[in-house]
């Protein structure tokens, strides 16, 4: 028996961890730890102990298939490419919509966009970061230029204050948690604001700020006045290198902290003593996600922390800045792409100079110059939908309605590596090779660009997604443009478009740990830290303050729905369930979902641990069991959304407007009821 070891990275969350692939006879047998990868220095959480398995999983796509009737029939590559070229050439390219997944490669999703721009003519492109950092990116690029991790996963051991906002990091990201706990065995102090007491609350706080629900921007702006009050800015940093100011500062003197206290349900001694811990320290470092991210108010969410850290000069250091956590293993990749209704490749803005810029770059005429459809709007508005390796029917807000949506469509095409619930919808499934089947890049939470290899050969006739759009690229005549023989050659082409990426190679990338962008070229080590050079990305390089005023959630509690619906991540899962739900050991660790409601709450209602109740709102309603208990405050509840057949994102609902166009995933008005159960 033949047995190679094959170096990779986790195909689960962004923190980038190193793996090795144990191949015996052309099967991956198992996962052994790569003890020399400095993220995780061998260390694995149990997603990535168990990553290969999903691969062997039921349902897995090995040939094209076509709608006929009620269910599907087997086709050939040819004829499944030729239905779809000859759908796309007869529609106008504000009709076509692409979906795209941050699961997959760099080089997948160049290729993807590229042909939509080139091919099709649209900007209309989006992935689910529109559900994570869609409030990121507009908020930090309007602060400090760019919306990105600023600091390096290995760097944070160097903070000595740590503010993690809306995480629950010791779940969704252990290795990055293990660095945390490193710094905080050496002194570091550690905030955690969120309305649960998480596993990371109860764990790692020194602070625990249990706030309400979506009350963060009046939280923060009472730190800040409090820090104001005290004299612990730092005035040098302020008149340096920011401006804004003055005008924050007369806003902030004039807010009660008495009404800061009532909104926020946190005592104004322990906000006090929150923001003197941040102030004082040397390097204090913000880490933040969906809880921070995932409101209507988001973007004003954002900017409060890049003020807070703004006003104690917590930037352009290592283990410092305001850091947002990225939870797809590419979620990054996906931006610096192109993978967005609003930026060309390198986060070109959209516009008339980047269709002519990128025209040259690719030798093709006619780029589209105005910002295409979201996420959800594509769902709404455009006829003809491809989907590539994302999964709105578990992802989506009011998936009810996304359903109908979609069975709407004049033409659904959806390629993936599994029949996901999405996939039961389309007209047309294409066989994509996953994880472990294909040689990519991905783009970690730290602007960190690493190489995973390919192992074995995907099944049947699945083939890598950027393989499977150049064939369709050749269909519709453009396939000079899309003449990639190979992800190397594709990433080759990234590099010359992308000058971030530019001095990034796969012989660099040989070297376990990967290179964090800019590398602008090939004798540059990259970049561990931003802003270090004494200036933000801004056009006057300067950091911008914003007075950001407390609005609240977008639909508020009332008598008839008195909870707060919080969705969320748990260990054991990942986004959809399409690869974890699949891997034996992951599932039998948690199975089906729940709803966590505070004690006194289910005392109230007359609800044991463990009954099933019925979860509604404004737009569905779930059964799910019971899980009672003290770590989650009166009034809130809250339900992972891993799982279809009780699917959480049924009860979201209220979605922003332009920029972001975000779900309020972190606050929907729900009620409980107890379920009869008859004999």
């Amino acid at each position: 028996m033949r047995v190679e070891y094959v170096p990779t990275i986790c195909p689960y969350c962004a923190t980038g961890c190193g793996i090795y692939l144990v191949v015996k006879d052309g099967r991956i047998a198992g996962v052994e730890p790569w003890k020399e990868h400095p993220v995780n220095e061998g260390k694995n959480c149990p997603k990535g102990r168990s990553a290969h398995e999903f691969l062997y999983g039921k349902e897995r796509l090995e040939k094209p298939l076509i709608r006929e009737g009620s269910g599907f029939r087997e086709a050939s590559w040819d004829e499944a490419l030729e239905l779809i070229a000859e759908r796309l050439k007869g529609a106008e390219p504000e009709e076509v919509g692409f979906l795209s997944s941050c699961k997959l490669t760099n080089e997948d999703l160049y290729v993807m966009q590229k042909f939509a721009r080139c091919v099709v003519k649209t900007n209309n492109i989006d992935t689910p970061s529109r559900f994570c950092h869609s409030t990121t990116v507009p908020a930090l690029i309007s602060t400090v230029g760019t919306g990105v991790m600023e600091t390096s996963t290995m760097s944070l051991e160097e903070a000595d204050c740590f503010i993690i906002a809306g995480s629950n990091i010791k779940e969704n990201y252990p290795l990055i948690a293990r660095r945390i706990m490193r710094a905080r065995e050496r002194g570091a102090k550690v905030i955690v604001i969120d309305p649960r007491r998480t596993i990371t609350a109860r764990d790692l706080a020194d602070i625990h700020l249990q706030i309400n629900p979506a009350t963060d921007v009046a939280l923060i702006n009472g730190m800040m006045k409090v820090i104001l009050e005290e004299g612990l800015e730092d005035r040098e940093f302020i008149e340096r290198r920011t401006v804004g100011f003055e005008e924050l500062r007369k806003y902030l003197s004039e807010l009660d902290m008495g009404e800061i206290e009532r909104i926020t349900g946190v005592s104004r001694e322990l906000i006090r003593e929150a923001a003197v811990t941040y102030a004082r320290a040397e390097r204090g470092c913000i880490l933040y996600n969906a809880g921070i991210c995932q409101h209507v108010e988001g973007i004003g969410n954002i900017r409060a922390l890049a003020d807070l850290a703004m006003l104690t000069g917590n930037f352009g250091k290592p283990g410092t800045g305001v850091n947002p956590l990225r939870g797809h293993i590419n979620g990054e990749g996906s931006g610096d792409m192109g993978v967005v209704n609003v930026f060309y490749p390198g986060f070109v803005r959209v516009g008339e100079d980047a269709a002519r810029k990128f025209g040259e770059l690719w030798g093709v005429e006619g780029l589209p110059t105005e910002p295409g459809l979201t996420y959800m709007d594509m769902i709404e508005k455009c006829r003809i939908l491809y989907i590539q390796g994302t999964n709105p029917m578990v992802s989506a807000p009011n998936t009810n309605d996304v359903r109908k949506k979609l069975e709407e469509k004049e033409l659904v095409v959806v390629q993936d590596i599994f029949m996901t619930e999405t996939a039961r919808l389309a007209d047309v499934v294409l066989p994509a090779a996953a994880w472990g089947e294909k040689t990519g890049t991905v783009t970690e939470v730290d602007r960190r660009v690493q190489l995973m290899r390919k192992a074995v050969e995907p099944p049947g006739e699945a083939k890598p997604d950027w393989k499977i759009v150049c064939e369709l690229a050749a269909k519709m005549g453009m396939g000079e443009k899309f003449n990639f023989g190979s992800a190397e050659e594709v990433f080759e082409e990234i590099r010359r478009v992308v000058p971030a990426y530019a001095g990034i190679s796969y012989k660099r990338l040989e070297k376990a740990g990967g290179i964090q962008w800019p590398c602008p070229s090939e004798d540059h080590p990259g970049t561990d830290t931003m802003f270090a050079d004494g200036k933000f990305r801004t056009p006057d390089g300067l950091g911008h303050f914003f007075v950001v005023e407390y609005k609240g959630p977008a639909e508020p509690v009332d008598e008839e729905y008195p909870f707060a619906l919080l969705t969320g991540r748990v260990m054991f899962h990942y986004h959809t369930g399409t690869m974890t739900r699949r891997t034996p050991r992951l599932d039998a660790e948690m199975p089906s979902a729940w709803v966590e409601i505070n004690v006194e709450d289910a005392k109230a209602l007359g609800i044991n641990d463990g009954e099933v109740v019925a979860v509604k709102s404004r737009r569905g309603e779930i059964r799910v069991p019971a899980r009672v208990t003290g770590n989650i405050k009166r009034g809130v509840v809250f339900i992972p959304w891993h799982f279809s057949e009780t699917p959480a994102n049924a009860l979201t609902g209220p979605i922003a407007e332009p920029p972001s166009r975000m779900p309020e995933f972190k606050y929907s008005a729900v009620k409980i009821e107890k379920v009869e159960v008859r004999g």
